[in-house]
């Protein structure tokens, strides 16, 4: 599902944004449907909010937010399947295309070792193909413990040590959220 939306403020002289992407789209073989009040953008709303919901019910998931250019959209969001399928885990993949920053989702069974080791596994490979395709392991919400290892690899150690110079100015006696990534 690619859901757009388009504020009020367009250049009367063009093609409504609106009329042009639904165009496009349709030239791709997309279904298209166009929310014509509120209350029906409303919905649509709802339901890409609902894959949260919905995958839930699929089990445990490892969900971080990658961001890349928006050339390479569709290339991560093939990709991530890919990694689904080698690794054997399910995935999902939602996002903002606008700006790039995904939400790929790795979903497995955290009641089976081998489930979560592979779920891992994939999760790793998915950090990777973000950095491969140009782009960063975090867009919105930062780098927590599961991704510390990697931003390690995606800053390199000069970075890093400039980072931890920062902190030390910031926190000399290191009791800003102690025993974390800095």
């Amino acid at each position: 599902m690619l859901l757009l939306q388009y504020d009020d403020h367009y250049d009367s002289d063009r093609a409504d944004p609106m009329t042009r992407a639904a165009g496009i789209a349709g030239e791709h073989g997309a279904e298209i449907i166009v929310a014509d009040t509120p209350a029906e953008a409303h919905t649509l709303h709802e339901a890409r909010r609902s894959l949260g919901v919905a995958t839930e019910r699929l089990g445990a998931s490892l969900i971080e937010d990658v961001c890349v250019p928006r050339r390479a959209l569709g290339a991560f969001v093939e990709g991530v399947a890919a990694i689904g399928n080698r690794h054997h885990v399910r995935t999902a993949c939602a996002g903002h295309a606008g700006d790039g920053n995904m939400h790929p989702k790795i979903i497995f069974d955290a009641t089976d070792p081998d489930d979560v080791s592979r779920a891992r596994e994939a999760f790793d490979a998915v950090m990777r193909l973000g950095l491969d395709l140009g782009g960063t392991i975090t867009g919105e919400h930062g780098v927590g413990l599961l991704k510390r290892d990697w931003l390690r690899t995606e800053l390199g150690p000069v970075s890093m040590e400039l980072h931890r110079g920062i902190k030390q100015l910031f926190d000399p006696h290191g009791i800003l959220n102690p025993g974390k990534v800095l």
